[in-house]
């Protein structure tokens, strides 16, 4: 008989509620999260909602974060709502302001860079900022205080501001057996029975299971 953590509990850890599993706590429609990911807030989880900055509906961009994923305390998304005009002579909305200027933006539109899109089994450090548009691949893992800019591929490690690749987690070849594995779509039986490997260090041991 098995007991596995239940991916439905708000809170996973007893008697600590600045830790939860993201999914059961997010209520906008437009934040998607995987099973398992967590948030881990220094005052309180509910922060994480406030984090994820110039989320519109009239946007139609989404944040969208896969399973097992780790995300600190005061981590920050700026969604595309944040954007203005660059390459015009001013960046300043006068449209929002209506009135003799509503029609400033006719025929015009805003920078819209897409979903920002957060792969499965990403580590995101303590106050890092993730911009608009941005993809991270499955198992990176994004330095404390970084500032994300552009995408980040797999099974790296970024840091600054803005973020440089640091180093590779492993080889060329542990990364595509990794990405072809995709252990987080395993059962939870199967993730379960095999995780003394999925915390080790031999990467090749997983082909074939």
């Amino acid at each position: 008989m098995t007991n596995i953590p239940d991916k439905n509990t708000l809170f996973p850890l007893a008697n600590y509620e600045r830790l939860c599993y993201l999914k059961n706590l997010v209520k906008n429609p437009n934040i998607i999260v995987g099973d398992y990911t967590y948030y881990d807030d220094f005052e309180t989880v509910d922060n994480f909602e406030k984090n994820v900055k110039y989320l519109f509906d009239f946007t139609g961009d989404k944040l969208i974060i896969g399973k097992f994923c780790m995300i600190a305390s005061d981590v920050k998304f700026i969604m595309n709502g944040a954007n203005h005009l660059t390459d015009a002579i001013t960046t300043y909305p006068f449209a929002i302001f209506g009135s003799d200027w509503s029609k400033a933006m006719d025929g015009k539109s805003y920078p819209q860079k897409g979903n920002t899109v957060i792969g499965n089994d990403v580590w995101i450090g303590y106050n890092a900022t993730i911009m608009a548009g941005v993809t991270i691949g499955d198992g990176a893992i994004i330095a404390t205080n970084s500032t994300v800019v552009k995408d980040v591929p797999a099974y790296t490690i970024v840091g600054g501001n803005p973020a440089q690749e640091i180093k590779k987690r492993f080889s060329k070849e542990e990364i595509d057996v990794l990405l072809d594995v995709k252990w987080w779509d395993w059962d939870l039986e199967k993730i379960t029975t095999h995780v003394q490997l999925l915390t080790g260090k031999e990467v090749m041991k997983l082909k074939g299971i």
